[in-house]
């Protein structure tokens, strides 16, 4: 009798096949045409899938198997990012600045083998089965907001999940969390408007660059004296831009930043803690300013159940020795807005391995995976499709 281990080995030259086509051929986030075609015309050889385009680049396939059963919509991201490829691997990207640096083509790779498998088996396959393949991750809102808000991809589903590559975990491994798990990517643009003047003279002008330093102080103290300990709050600067030579004092200083919590009630607080400080700090010294605050993706906080089910599913799949308990982490996830609609859990699978040089961070220009990892994720999203679906489940 052939096992799910020897039909999910039997298919990694296939999952290798398309993962490098993918990688050689990366598209940024909402131009994600060709590769929603070949997403397609890949899904047409399998059979018994209904596959369609919610959007033009995105793709839908429905798996409606032979057993009763639940609604299971499986995700997986397709998009690339605006980066310039260091590797020199003959799959490497042929797009200049565009590339596959966060995974998302292994995401894909193991999707189309997880449809592979349940399509041919399907007379097996519990309830009904929604294969995603999600375009625009890295772009907010997201092509996840989109599809949720705009199309009838959650109509009826009754549990979603999905995974992420990691490479700061060995290839092969498995990790869940329950609760928290993501943080909301939220940004801030601040303009702060003085009055310039000579260099000489300081105290003719009303200097936004030292108005803004002590904003930038200043919004440290958010998190320090105003948010509790236990309460996960980060507020980063990553951009101060003003003036143009060393004797003018500038007019405007430009500043931009990154909040992020776990916590839907301080994510609504956040804001107006922040204005309270910039706008203390302006007046203080004469200036005004411009603050756009931009709430990103939600934060991603995993159904508890669904997650205990990822565990058990995890631990009968790769083993007790391939298993960990997966940290919170402050990166966003748009797979948030799936959660809005229905219960889920999103979990990570390991890449990382000196062997193949697949350690570096997502988003390097070097990153590249152990694809040893498409078959552990495969195995994941088959077994979870099967076992969520079964009409017993929760």
């Amino acid at each position: 009798m052939t096992t799910t281990e020897d039909r999910v080995s039997a298919l990694r030259p296939q999952l290798e096949a398309w993962r490098r086509w993918l990688h050689q051929h990366p598209e940024l986030s909402f131009q994600e045409f060709e590769t929603a075609k070949y997403i397609v015309s890949e899904l047409n050889k399998l059979p018994d899938l209904q596959v369609s385009q919610l959007t033009p680049t995105s793709v839908l396939a429905v798996l409606k198997g032979g057993k009763p059963g639940k609604t299971v919509l499986l995700r997986a991201d397709i998009d690339a990012l605006p980066i310039h490829e260091e590797n020199t691997f003959e799959f490497a990207s042929k797009t200049p600045g565009v590339m596959h640096a966060c995974g998302h083509d292994g995401h894909t790779a193991i999707l189309l083998g997880t449809a592979k498998l349940l399509s041919e088996d399907a007379a097996n396959v519990p309830g009904e089965i929604r294969m995603i393949f999600q375009h625009a991750e890295e772009n907010g809102p997201g092509g996840a907001e989109e599809l949720v808000m705009e199309t009838s991809l959650m109509d009826g589903v009754d549990v979603v999940t999905g995974l992420h590559l990691n490479s700061q975990l060995p290839a092969g491994q498995v990790a869940v969390k329950a609760g928290p798990f993501m943080a909301s990517p939220d940004m801030i643009e601040l303009t702060i408007q003085g009055r310039g003047g000579h260099g000489a003279h300081p105290e003719e002008a009303v200097d936004p660059i030292a108005i803004g330093a002590q904003v930038v102080t200043n919004l440290q103290h958010v998190v320090s004296r105003h948010v509790g300990a236990q309460d996960a709050l980060v507020v980063s600067i990553t951009y101060f831009q003003s003036g143009s030579t060393h004797n003018v004092i500038p007019d405007t200083a430009r500043i931009m930043g990154t909040v992020r919590t776990f916590d839907p009630e301080l994510r609504q607080k956040a804001p107006k803690l922040i204005e309270r400080v910039i706008k203390g700090v302006c007046e203080a010294h004469g200036a005004t300013y411009v603050l756009n605050y931009e709430f990103g993706y939600r934060p991603l906080i995993n159904t508890d159940w669904v997650a205990e089910e990822l565990r058990q599913i995890a631990l009968d799949t790769v083993g007790a020795g391939h298993f960990s308990e997966a940290k919170a982490t402050m990166g966003g996830e748009d797979f948030s807005a799936y959660l809005e609609k229905a219960p889920g859990a999103y979990f990570n699978v390991g890449s990382g391995s000196d062997e193949h040089d697949s350690r570096w961070p997502h988003h390097h220009p070097r990153f590249t995976i152990d694809e040893l990892s498409l078959e552990t994720g495969v195995k994941m999203m088959h077994a979870a499709a099967l076992r969520l679906a079964q009409p017993q489940a929760n």
